[in-house]
């Protein structure tokens, strides 16, 4: 391999994610291209760097959930700061727009990364259980990553039936200055990768990892399931949303996983969030204050008002948190906390230096996934989707019970697990995915404009610099 596996490899141990087995990494610098995959130990503190690329602040570390959220109703830009997603949140973004370009960046890294550590376990001198397992883990993140991306930069599934210019499926390690030309495949082929990833990291992945922060930071069983449901959401596949769903979720209350990791809700939502290793925590990035997302990227920089924040973004008061239906005693609205005559999001509020986790996966966001899909597949008023529904809000408003007699029809009761939606996953990086996978419009919000669903900032145009070194990509229309 050339230098530039080594660079990379070494970088990736500067950002490896906070794990109990990687207390002591070795000296990556002095490992060759010949010995890197020599030992279970420099291999286990390859897959570990992966992770660490993931999570980096342009990508999972913060930006890319702010991305998402801005993009929607729920948030006001009150800094005008070009620096931190200014254009994005008001729909003014071009390819060479710096969130364009470093999220496209920060995600291929991870890619290329998984690439490298799949390729190397492969002709490394592992035990097959071994490297099952990190190739599983490698595939998990390289879909996730793949899914991120396709979310933002290419028409959703839904629109054509993934018919539509993708992404550059890259599926090797590109460890030289070689050519880099790869055209887009389709919307469809993207999706079906992302699936072959997560089908084999479901088979080969351990039921669990035993220690609760392992469980949460690094990828199980039940990991991969929990993510399909979200791709197949985003699919439009909605019987098979509840296939995958029924894997993890029983088929009554208490709703919770019968195998691999016992995953369910936490009794309480004020548990969920800081450091937290709940069962309810199915995936979560860790971070700590010899591991942080860097200056301007973490979710407390964004959404925070108090001296651990930014201030940069407000909850609007046309957004969610003007829903009549959300209750003041409901224990999710402690977290909009009043400052200034403006409301902020406070689920994020350890400094800086020391950050929170970022939450990935909710084992909520999975019961809502199952919920939505019941009634969609079925095109009924379903009690058992409405016993889900029930779970998340009762979680954290008793006095609020849903029946079938709450709903005239299936569209009512989908628009009140889409509002449940809006609630439960506020500031978590699903506003823009849910309105695209639904064909919707972005709302006004502020100062910012509409966009619909026609319109060309719909979707993120392909990064300047893809087009200028890949010759094949083509841009989407319109940028």
């Amino acid at each position: 391999m050339k230098n530039l596996f080594l660079s990379l490899m070494a970088v990736m141990f500067i950002t490896s994610c906070t794990d109990d087995d990687a207390l002591n990494p070795v000296n990556q610098t002095r490992i060759s291209d010949s010995n890197a995959f020599a030992t279970p130990e420099r291999v286990e503190q390859l897959v570990l760097g992966v992770y660490g690329r993931v999570k980096v602040g342009n990508f999972y570390g913060g930006r890319f959930f702010n991305y998402q959220d801005v993009r929607g109703p729920e948030f006001i830009n009150e800094r005008n700061n070009g620096v931190t997603n200014l254009f994005v949140w008001n729909f003014g973004i071009q390819s060479s727009t710096n969130e364009v370009q470093n999220l496209w960046s920060a995600a291929y890294t991870a890619i290329n990364s998984s690439n490298i550590v799949i390729n190397g376990v492969e002709t490394g001198t592992l035990s097959a259980a071994l490297k099952t397992r990190y190739t599983a883990e490698m595939r998990f993140l390289r879909a996730l990553s793949y899914y991120s991306l396709v979310t933002l930069y290419a028409k959703p599934f839904t629109a054509d039936n993934g018919a539509s210019p993708g992404l550059p499926l890259r599926l090797t390690p590109q460890t030289g200055s070689g050519t880099g030309d790869l055209a887009r495949s389709s919307v469809a082929d993207i999706y079906k990768q992302i699936l072959d990833d997560l089908n084999f990291a479901e088979t080969n992945l351990p039921l669990t990892n035993t220690l609760p922060i392992n469980n949460t930071t690094r990828a199980h069983r039940n990991t991969a399931i929990a993510l399909k449901t979200r791709v197949l959401l985003s699919m439009g596949r909605y019987a098979d949303v509840v296939t995958e769903g029924n894997k993890i979720v029983s088929a009554s209350a208490p709703f919770m996983a019968s195998t691999g990791v016992a995953n369910a809700l936490a009794p309480s939502i004020s548990t969920v969030y800081a450091r937290a290793t709940t069962a309810e925590n199915v995936f979560s990035f860790a971070f700590s204050s010899n591991d942080t997302p860097g200056t301007q990227n973490s979710l407390v920089f964004y959404y925070n008002s108090s001296t651990n924040g930014g201030s940069e973004y407000s909850l609007s008061p046309q957004g969610i948190i003007a829903n009549t239906g959300w209750k003041a005693t409901d224990a999710r609205r402690t977290f909009n906390v009043v400052t200034g005559g403006k409301q902020w999001l406070y689920k994020w509020t350890s400094p800086q230096a020391d950050p929170d986790f970022v939450p990935v996966i909710r084992y909520s966001e999975i019961l809502l996934n199952l919920s939505e899909a019941i009634v969609r597949s079925s095109n009924s008023i379903d009690a058992r989707a409405i016993q889900l529904l029930n779970a998340v809000r009762g979680r954290s408003d008793a006095t609020t019970v849903f029946t079938a007699a709450s709903f005239t029809t299936v569209q009512a009761l989908l628009d009140q697990i889409a509002i449940e939606r809006r609630i439960e996953l506020l500031g978590e990086g699903f506003s823009s995915p849910d309105i695209m996978r639904l064909g919707q419009n972005f709302p006004a919000k502020g100062s910012a404009p509409a966009a619909l669903s026609t319109d060309t900032q719909y979707l993120w145009p392909i990064p300047l610099n893809e087009l200028l070194y890949n010759k094949l990509c083509v841009q989407n229309p319109g940028h």
